[in-house]
């Protein structure tokens, strides 16, 4: 590839970015890295009544905290409409476009004959040759080619080969004068010098009207690959069933920017057996690796593992003091022998608010399925001779404690489960959480006698 790479992302400012588009883009962006090009953005703004400047904000936003940085200020396709009237008048003069007065209740009724009979859809040509001259209400109509292919060679999917009699002669200007979708991307694409169009494939169908439009205004086409896109875990599109689908919602989950661009990069490439990928690593070694050509499920065990596995190559010093930024501890002692006690058990910086609540507020609500599983009038007599022992233990240590809960298991005859469940639901409002002893010795005597004696009023 001698020429310089240039690839763009093109996404709608219509809500927030999602995560089959970071994906999408992150391709981009690697494609045109690895091959020490350059990738741009462009914001596709003409939809003016869905278009919203808070979402262009958070776009950008989310691709800063990605880690994705643009070569350039981002390209506003409504800024460009006088190029693409401009076009278009050129296909006009060359012949390759006319006028079409065609209304909407005839095209309906040709739609509605061609589905009746089977047939696929499709303008029917009516005013192909009849060289209406401009009036007001007019659509202008490219003119297809009515035979041969189109062909092109799929970065992802290989050898693609279309009929043009597949293909009908589509509205380049709408009846109020604005350019349409296939237009404006493909006269962008040619103003922006791109080179590489790395998108979802389901533009695949856009591509080969695309190519003939960049033929008849006497371009160049960019090559394109078309990544399948990203399904839940049941194969269905991903959707707000399978959990956060925007950028956003992962960054208020407290996963790491380096963590997502590493999974998001995994979710259909692939370089060996490899899984962890720096962001250096990943731009040397984009372009030895395979873009794969089957829809990658999103799983989010595997994001969690990704995070946590970058998680465990920060200082334990970096990560509190995220947390304290965030408001999750205060700077003191006992926030940060929190910290270490249930670090391991934390996946997200989010799981640390989630996994600490009841070392720092009050004790008000317990697991209702683990109460109705575990406690029972043994639970009670055993709270009872836990409190008993605890109240007297002058020496309040992890060790201390783990010895008169066995010393209770003895008594009672039982497995551990039996005194340890209850005492966690007890301290902890669950029966999930770090060790009971050291849980315990956090907390402190005065704190755990209380809660024992909250849960005995709470479960009598």
């Amino acid at each position: 590839m001698s020429k310089k790479i240039v690839t763009r992302f093109a996404p709608s400012p219509t809500g927030l970015l999602h995560i089959g588009g970071a994906r999408t883009a992150l391709f981009a962006w690697l494609f045109a890295k690895s091959h020490e090009g350059i990738c741009l953005l462009r914001i596709e703004d003409t939809d003016i009544e869905r278009s919203k400047e808070e979402y262009t904000k958070a776009i950008i936003s989310s691709f800063s905290w990605l880690g994705i940085d643009f070569d350039d200020k981002p390209v506003y396709q409504s800024h460009n409409k006088a190029v693409h009237l401009e076009a278009v008048q050129s296909l006009l003069k060359k012949g390759s476009a006319y006028y079409c007065d065609c209304s909407t209740e005839r095209l309906n009724e040709i739609r509605s004959a061609q589905q009746k009979a089977g047939d696929k859809p499709k303008y029917d040509g009516k005013c192909r040759d009849l060289n209406h001259t401009f009036r007001e209400g007019m659509v202008v109509r490219f003119r297809n080619p009515q035979e041969g292919t189109v062909e092109f060679n799929d970065i992802v999917k290989g050898v693609i080969e279309i009929s043009n009699k597949e293909m009908d002669d589509l509205i380049l200007i709408r009846t109020n004068g604005t350019p349409t979708y296939n237009l404006s991307v493909v006269v962008d694409d040619k103003e922006m010098g791109i080179t590489h169009v790395i998108r979802g494939d389901d533009h695949i169908n856009n591509t080969p009207r695309q190519i003939n439009i960049f033929k008849a205004l006497g371009y160049n086409a960019p090559i394109y690959g078309h990544v399948p896109m990203i399904l839940g875990e049941d194969n269905k599109r991903l959707s707000k069933r399978h959990g956060a689908v925007g950028v956003e919602e992962y960054k208020e989950l407290g996963v790491l920017p380096d963590a997502m661009r590493n999974y998001l990069a995994k979710l259909g490439w692939s370089y060996g057996d490899e899984e962890i990928f720096s962001e250096s690593d990943l731009i040397s070694k984009f372009k030895e690796g395979k873009l794969n050509n089957s829809p990658a499920a999103f799983s989010m065990d595997k994001l969690k593992w990704f995070n946590k596995e970058y998680l465990s190559q920060i200082e334990d010093s970096k990560i509190f003091n995220m947390l304290l930024s965030e408001g999750t501890f205060t700077d003191d002692d006992y926030s940060s022998k929190v910290f270490h006690l249930v670090k391991d058990r934390c996946s997200f910086l989010s799981d640390y608010k989630k996994e600490t609540s009841y070392f720092f507020q009050e004790l008000n609500t317990y697991d209702d399925l683990a109460v109705k599983k575990i406690i029972n009038k043994q639970s009670l007599e055993i709270f009872i001779d836990l409190r008993k022992k605890f109240l007297v233990l002058e020496d309040w240590s992890a060790i201390n404690v783990q010895s008169l809960i066995q010393q209770v298991v003895s008594e009672f005859d039982v497995g551990f489960g039996k005194v340890g469940l209850p005492l966690r639901l007890a301290l902890t409002g669950s029966t999930n959480s770090p060790s009971i002893d050291q849980t315990a010795e956090l907390l402190g005597k005065d704190k755990v006698v209380d809660r024992i004696n909250k849960a005995i009023a709470a479960f009598s």
